[in-house]
């Protein structure tokens, strides 16, 4: 059984911090590309982040773009997102994706899913 599970989400004042974790279960994410993807109410899904499989590829959304990281913990097999100096226009439910296509961040074929974990950036 191949899973990945997302936490860390939660309800926050803007300008604070909250950081995301994927962990992965039945698979090594040395072998996959995962990207984080947010999605709010009327909103289009959108990819904020990905990291190859090998670590080499790193890309953030326009966005997020010098507020969010990602890395990976390889002992832990495991990803994480820090997300600072959070937005209102942040809020959404946060989804961690692999892909088993291992070279680069592909834009597709993300093939094991989340369940979802919700950031909410309110005053």
């Amino acid at each position: 059984q191949l899973q990945v599970v997302e936490s860390g989400g939660g309800s926050v004042q803007p300008g604070e911090s909250l950081r995301l974790s994927c962990a992965a279960f039945g698979f090594t994410l040395d072998l996959y590309a995962i990207s984080w993807f947010r999605q709010a109410p009327g909103k289009e899904r959108e990819r904020v982040s990905c990291i190859s499989s090998s670590g080499r590829t790193i890309l953030y959304s326009n966005s997020v773009k010098g507020r969010f990281t990602i890395s990976k913990d390889k002992a832990k097999n495991m990803v994480h997102l820090q997300m600072n100096r959070l937005k209102p226009e942040d809020t959404g439910v946060y989804y961690c994706a692999a892909s088993s296509i291992r070279a680069g961040c592909p834009t597709s074929d993300y093939e094991n899913w989340g369940q979802g974990t919700q950031v909410t950036v309110s005053s």
